[in-house]
């Protein structure tokens, strides 16, 4: 199988990455992605510890890894009527994981990009493109709060 684009050539931007590296321990990161996400909008359904239980039923060693399962109600209900298969992404994910003792990274990916890009969604889609303009905005405001905590 082929994808129409060549994924070396896709930047950051294409597929709303964004990174952020903190300086502080990794619960007080996972408390300020909180804290940030619900100041920009975005409620928090769904979180846990892939490392805590891979560490614990394959005894895997990892590092303290965190998922933060990031909703916006309104916005995701936009989501399902233009395209129900969007609920396969669902939540949108912001990241926590230790780099180092000390320094953990904070890292997301844009669910909507991605969704435009795999064609689950129509390519011509006025309300995608709103919603990707909104969910982009959120994400740029909830990174350079975090940031300004970096």
């Amino acid at each position: 199988m082929s994808l129409p684009y060549d994924p070396a050539e896709l930047t950051d931007e294409d597929i709303g990455e964004k990174r952020a590296t903190l300086e502080m321990g990794h619960e007080e990161a996972i408390e300020h992605v909180r804290e940030v996400c619900a100041e920009v909008g975005f409620g928090i359904p769904v979180e846990f510890s892939p490392s805590e239980l891979l560490n614990e039923k394959v005894d895997a060693d990892r590092d303290p890894y965190y998922v933060l399962g990031a909703c916006n109600p309104k916005i995701a209900n936009r989501a399902l009527d233009v395209t129900k298969s969007i609920g396969g992404l669902f939540p949108c994910n912001m990241i926590v994981w230790e780099e180092a003792p000390g320094r953990q990274v904070v890292y997301h990916v844009s669910i909507m990009k991605l969704a435009h890009m795999s064609g689950m969604v129509p390519p011509d889609s006025e309300e995608w493109d709103a919603i990707l303009d909104e969910t982009g905005e959120m994400t740029e405001e909830a990174f350079e709060k975090i940031e300004a905590q970096a």
